[in-house]
């Protein structure tokens, strides 16, 4: 690295610790990281966007990076409305984090279109999915999120405590069992450590569910791209004073 360069500094979300950590050590650059715990888009919009505008500000105050990058993507909006402060802020143009692990937006558009109903896991999904609670895992950010709101972040005991049997019953089998809208699932196997054991995991799961199960190879490209600073029309480059938008076209976000 040239001594004559600024640091960057990553923020984004646990999902991606694993790559993102193994693309510090690795790219020339010298990048910073920090990750923010996993589900921040299952929270309301506006408390996505304070959290991640926090850390964003964080950053920027220490006065020592060229850019902020961030590991998000549109993210159920959660990240209109972010303003860069002082520096830069680096994102790829994505519609949710898969794109990271398939290396391109066309590359998941493309798998995404062919292969309905997928359900998709890498290391950070089988780590970092749920974290424990009163006897059993829960939701990242439990009660404070839309689903934990909704009583939905609540095992079916609990439910039998609040709502009566019948009642906990209906709602296990309308709301509560999201998975019963997936037929397949696929690991992307990004390559940065063994995952012997989180594929065969996977694979115990998509039996145990009746789905059909992939083993894929997964693509840092874009990530790696946006490590190493070489930042083209895939990525929305926030000047300080802008702020990101969401965009209902082929650009996904934009700065304002």
């Amino acid at each position: 690295m040239s001594p004559d360069l600024k640091p960057l500094k990553f923020i984004g979300c646990e999902i991606i610790y694993r790559e993102a950590c193994y693309l510090a050590a690795t790219v020339p650059r010298r990048v910073d990281v920090e990750f923010l715990r996993k589900g921040l888009h299952d929270l309301e919009r506006q408390d996505m966007l304070a959290k991640v505008q926090s850390a964003v500000d964080a950053a920027a105050a220490e006065d020592r990076y060229e850019a902020i990058l961030l590991g998000y993507a549109r993210c159920n909006d959660g990240l209109a409305g972010l303003r860069a402060p002082t520096i830069p802020l680096v994102v790829p143009r994505a519609h949710d984090c898969v794109t990271y692990f398939f290396g391109s937006r066309a590359g998941y558009r493309q798998y995404f279109d062919t292969h309905p109903g997928t359900f998709y896991m890498t290391t950070g999904w089988s780590e970092r999915d749920t974290v424990a609670g009163d006897g059993y895992d829960r939701p990242a950010y439990d009660t404070q999120g839309v689903m934990g709101k909704l009583g939905l972040a609540d095992d079916y005991q609990t439910l039998v405590e609040k709502y009566g049997e019948e009642n906990a019953r209906f709602v296990m089998q309308s709301l509560g069992d999201w998975r019963q809208n997936y037929s397949r699932l696929c690991y992307l196997k990004m390559g940065v450590c063994d995952e012997t054991d989180i594929v065969e995991a996977a694979r115990s799961e998509a039996a145990e569910r009746d789905w059909q199960f992939e083993l894929r190879d997964g693509d840092l490209t874009l990530l790696r791209r946006l490590f190493a600073g070489q930042w083209d029309d895939d990525f929305v480059i926030v000047q300080p004073g802008q702020s990101i938008v969401a965009c209902n076209d082929h650009r996904v976000l934009d700065a304002e």
